[in-house]
């Protein structure tokens, strides 16, 4: 009978986590460049002295993210940026390290700092410093310009150059704060051939209908799991009884 409980009780376990991975997917469903994170499970034998093969347990597997691309619609705000193809915008992540989004609607904060998300975007040199108050506008290669940061209020200054970098066969993963780092751990190089729509935003590639139905079939199977678990210990109180019994 316990065969039974290793193979409904692990797969509950993972149903839940399976359904927190779903529940952050809708929630960002609406959120600028969102990728959406995958769960898959597998079923794999349980490991230890004295325990059969036959005893079963579930675990997430292939554990990712979708990489696909999400609409773009036009907005015609100057910091709303689109990334192209493959391109990610490098940011500053909280420990200082370098760390890769697709979240382009850009921010400038109170000390001039320009950001995604709040966190600041790098670029040539470090963090991109714009003045305050000024028209700013981004090429499609991340040229950050602006007008009136001169001392010619009608000429276009550049400020500096965001960087725009291409995963390529490195490959990403995602991190607890829901950056983007290269797979080997190393800083990725600027690509030159990276380019962004400027007026434009990325959004989130989760289709919330296909997440709706995920979360119903997800209440459904661990509550078929803990019918499962009910049904083993209804037997084995059976099975015990008719034992003492005889």
């Amino acid at each position: 009978m316990d065969r039974i409980l290793y193979t409904a009780m692990s797969g509950a376990k993972q149903t839940m986590d399976r359904q927190a991975v779903v529940s952050n997917n809708l929630a960002n469903a609406s959120t600028a460049g969102f990728r959406a994170q995958l769960h898959a499970l597998r079923a794999v034998p349980v490991q230890g002295d004295g325990l059969l093969p036959t005893r079963t347990s579930v675990m997430a597997s292939t554990p990712g993210s979708d990489f696909s691309t999400g609409p773009v619609n036009a907005t015609g705000r100057d910091l709303d940026v689109a990334l192209q193809g493959n391109a990610w915008l490098a940011v500053q992540a909280d420990g200082g390290g370098e760390a890769y989004t697709r979240r382009g609607d850009l921010q400038v904060d109170g000390d001039g700092v320009l950001n995604s998300a709040g966190r600041p975007v790098i670029g040539e040199n470090g963090p991109i410093l714009v003045p305050l108050g000024a028209a700013l506008s981004m090429g499609a290669d991340g040229t950050v310009s602006a007008i009136g940061a001169g001392e010619d209020p009608d000429a276009l200054v550049r400020i500096g150059r965001v960087k725009l970098v291409d995963a390529g066969d490195a490959g990403l993963s995602r991190g607890e704060d829901g950056l983007f780092r290269a797979v080997n751990g190393n800083p990725l190089g600027r690509d030159e051939n990276a380019r962004l729509v400027s007026g434009a935003l990325e959004g989130s590639n989760v289709s919330p209908i296909e997440s709706m139905v995920a979360m119903i079939d997800n209440g459904r199977r661990y509550e078929m799991q803990m019918k499962v678990i009910e049904s083993a210990d209804q037997n084995d109180q059976r099975a015990n009884s008719l034992l003492s019994m005889n």
